[in-house]
């Protein structure tokens, strides 16, 4: 009987900063039944790169022939998986809320306990910036769904390997 586990995986690549990179990554994914949930793209610190934080899931004995695939294409520097690697990692969420008075201060009580700010304020909305690990934001915005929660944003995993290591 086949694996069918669907595990999720966090994998980082260095790749030349062009046009087509992103979508030849992804054809490289779709190709294996994987499934692309956050992706982040930025310039690394040299400008003719990028650093792609990807975070997928699939079938685990797939991910390493992923990998590999990902090393072959010609505008990738690098490629690793770092689900077990100990690194650094963080999430950036944006909540809009509706709000009773009644419930005004509970809700700014949540928002604080997890270290959210608010960046705006009306007569009817809150909406909170908060940043953190994916466990953090799922607490949070699970305390706050029962209040009326209009929208969220959110970023995918922003992962550095901790220490002097290179990522």
């Amino acid at each position: 009987m086949p694996d069918t586990r669907q595990e999720k995986h966090t994998i980082s690549l260095l790749v030349n900063n062009r046009p087509g990179v992103l979508i030849r990554i992804a054809l490289v994914f779709a190709r294996r039944a994987y499934n692309l949930e956050s992706v982040v793209v930025s310039p690394a610190q040299n400008p003719a790169f990028s650093r792609m934080n990807l975070v997928a899931s699939g079938a685990p004995q797939t991910l390493h022939q992923i990998i590999k695939q990902l090393n072959k294409l010609v505008d990738v520097i690098h490629a690793r998986d770092y689900s077990t690697v100990d690194t650094l990692q963080q999430e950036l969420v944006l909540v809009k809320m509706t709000f009773e008075q009644s419930t005004r201060t509970e809700i700014l009580q949540i928002a604080e306990h997890f270290k959210g700010e608010s960046i705006d304020l009306t007569d009817e909305t809150i909406t909170f910036k908060v940043s953190g690990g994916s466990e953090k934001l799922d607490a949070m915005l699970s305390l706050l769904g029962k209040y009326g929660i209009v929208e969220t944003v959110r970023s995918g995993k922003l992962i550095i390997v901790r220490g002097s290591g290179a990522t």
